[in-house]
Order: structure tokens, then C-alpha cells, then sequence
């Protein structure tokens, strides 16, 4: 594993060496094999980043550069540039949210500073011949911190008033709340219509498909 990056810039020049490289070609490099798809191993190609680049916070509740503020988030894209599905940001809590704010939440502390790694990842391109992308470094202007945090708070909201199981991906600008879960079993505690507890699908909070499109757009100056 690569040591820490020391700041910012060494963080972007690591991330340069490797644009245009594919997947295969970086886990040769680090003497590593890729599975033949990701359907069982969905975090391979994020592991496979921070290997690379020296993120350590491992499965820390802290960004994955947790000395310069960081997150870490892939990309897939198509051949166009257009991203193929949301990207994920963290686990939504489903208890003991009442009086829990924005600027306190989890999600605000993740999006407050991401390095954004595009990967060239059509379902019809092997795994291994994935093309790796320019990265960048992103953090949301006023417009776009406003937008996260009303759709942040309308969908806490709907979890504190019990309304969970009526939130759907559409619900949402630019974040949405969907079921996180490897399984139908796995389930956690939330609160149900009238207050009471229950069991239901762990969710997680995902950037929408045309909010990192947009993100895109701003960035390449398409």
C-alpha cells in the first residue's frame, strides 16, 4: 500500500500517474488479480484506488484521506462521459435522528470535499480493461450546498415522522435514499407510521445519476 499522501498535491499527481491506465494494469502494479466481475465484490475498484493513492481510513467513520478532509468516490462512466448509476455517499441513520443537523451530518462531512475518479466502466467492457480517468477535486458551491441539505432534511424528515418505507429513489434533487443491504435479511431498527419500532432494509444516501453529470459537465466543459 501506498503511504499517505502528505497534502493535496501529491494526492493530484498520484492521480494523474494513473489516468489512462486500466483496472488490470494498476492491480498488476500492485501485484494484485481482479475478480472476473463485481457482482459479489462491488467495492473492488474503490479498494483497489485507495491501495494506490494511500487512502487510510479503512472502514473508519472518517473521509478516506482523513488528514487532508477527503473522500474518495469512483465514477463509472460511458464512452460519452455520462455517469452510468448514483454514487453512493454513506449509511442513512434510522434511529435516534431527531435534532440531528445538516451541517452535523455525516453526509455534509463526506461531500464537503471528494476526489471524483471517472472510470470508463460500460457493462460490456471487462473488468480488467476498465480505462481509468482524469480525477478531480470537487466541493459543492452554495448553490449546490443548499440543494444537498433541503433534500438531506425533507428525507430525515420522513424518517422521523415515520414515513421510511413511503421514501422512493425519486424523492430527491440531487440526494436520494435508497435500500443498502446485501441481502433481503439483513435488516436494522427504524421507526415505523405510528411511532413504533421496526425492522426494515438499511438505506444509504446516493448522489443522483444527473447531479454528478452535472458535476461532469461543469468539470470537462461539456
Amino acid at each position: 500500500m501506498s503511504q499517505p499522501p502528505k497534502n493535496i498535491e501529491e494526492l493530484v499527481e498520484r492521480c494523474a500517474l494513473i489516468a489512462g491506465l486500466t483496472l488490470g494494469q494498476l492491480a498488476e502494479q500492485c501485484q494484485l488479480q481482479l475478480p472476473a466481475n463485481l457482482q459479489r465484490e462491488k467495492g473492488t475498484v474503490g479498494q483497489l484506488l485507495e491501495l494506490v493513492l494511500g487512502a487510510s481510513s479503512g472502514s473508519k467513520a472518517e473521509p478516506d484521506f482523513p488528514h487532508l478532509g477527503v473522500e474518495l468516490k469512483t465514477l463509472p462512466v460511458d464512452r460519452f462521459g455520462k455517469p452510468l448509476e448514483s454514487t453512493y455517499v454513506c449509511v442513512a441513520p434510522l434511529t435516534d435522528v431527531a435534532g440531528l443537523r445538516w451541517h452535523e451530518s455525516w453526509v455534509c462531512r463526506k461531500l464537503s470535499k471528494v476526489l471524483f475518479v471517472p472510470i470508463l466502466a460500460e457493462r460490456t467492457i471487462p473488468l480488467a480493461e476498465r480505462q481509468i480517468g482524469s480525477a478531480f477535486l470537487w466541493s459543492p458551491d452554495a448553490e449546490q450546498q443548499a440543494l444537498l441539505q433541503q433534500d438531506w432534511e425533507e428525507l430525515m424528515e420522513l424518517i422521523v415522522l415515520g414515513g421510511i418505507d413511503q421514501i422512493k429513489g425519486a424523492h430527491g434533487k440531487v440526494l436520494q435514499l435508497r435500500p443498502k443491504a446485501a441481502n433481503s435479511k439483513a435488516l436494522t431498527s427504524a421507526i415505523g407510521a405510528d411511532g413504533q419500532p421496526i425492522q426494515t432494509l438499511p438505506r444509504g444516501f446516493y448522489l443522483k445519476a444527473s447531479f454528478t453529470a452535472s458535476l461532469l459537465a461543469r468539470q470537462f466543459g461539456d
